[in-house]
């Protein structure tokens, strides 16, 4: 694996990049800013994944990652930075990143979250995508019928699709159904995660 590390503080650059050939076996090339980057994809083809920090010179916000994650075509371009706030980490993705990698996290979960990318995933920090699940549910309460929000409130207090059945009077087909519209609606991949983006949200 080809893997291009730019950030204009040296010390940094070097330990991540140090860190990451020792851990993985992976070459790793070190630049100091978004034009050394951008020269590099161009001379040496696209890499297997680039990071870059955010705020370091050539950047300009989201224009610099926009630029790159063009040159890398369908190869990931992930953000390494400081704490971000979730609004902009999502901003951060609608503009073609594969990953949000902050400065202050593990050395191990760093590791892990390269491999996830380069695997053809996304990764952010888990707590940034509660935090963004329960703004949709926010959003996506409203658009829930009666009924839906009195089944999600069953299922948040861990009763069965045939308990909440039972308690409702109705089929526990007609429950799987709701369950199912309830998962679309605040974008949940099962009822287990649709409770907790709920509880995340403050829903009783």
């Amino acid at each position: 694996m080809n893997i291009l590390l730019a950030d204009d503080q040296e010390l940094v650059r070097e330990s991540i990049a140090g860190f990451i050939r020792q851990m993985t076996g992976y070459r790793v090339r070190a630049v100091p800013d978004l034009p050394s980057a951008l020269d590099a994809v161009s001379v040496n083809g696209r890499f297997d994944l680039v990071l870059l920090d955010y705020q370091m010179p050539g950047m300009s916000g989201l224009r610099g990652l926009s630029d790159m994650v063009a040159k890398q075509g369908d190869k990931p371009v992930a953000i390494i930075s400081g704490n971000m706030p979730p609004t902009m980490v999502e901003l951060v993705f609608k503009s073609g990143a594969s990953g949000y990698l902050p400065k202050t996290m593990a050395a191990n979960s760093l590791i892990e979250a390269l491999r996830m990318i380069l695997a053809g995933e996304k990764y952010a920090p888990s707590q940034l995508i509660m935090s963004a699940q329960s703004r949709q549910l926010s959003a996506a309460l409203p658009t829930l019928s009666q009924r839906e929000t009195v089944v999600l409130r069953h299922v948040c207090r861990g009763m069965t699709n045939i308990e909440i059945a039972t308690a409702l009077g109705v089929h526990e087909t007609t429950v799987k159904v709701h369950v199912k519209s309830i998962c679309v609606k605040v974008d949940a991949r099962n009822r287990t995660q649709a409770t907790m983006i709920a509880k995340d949200a403050g829903f009783h």
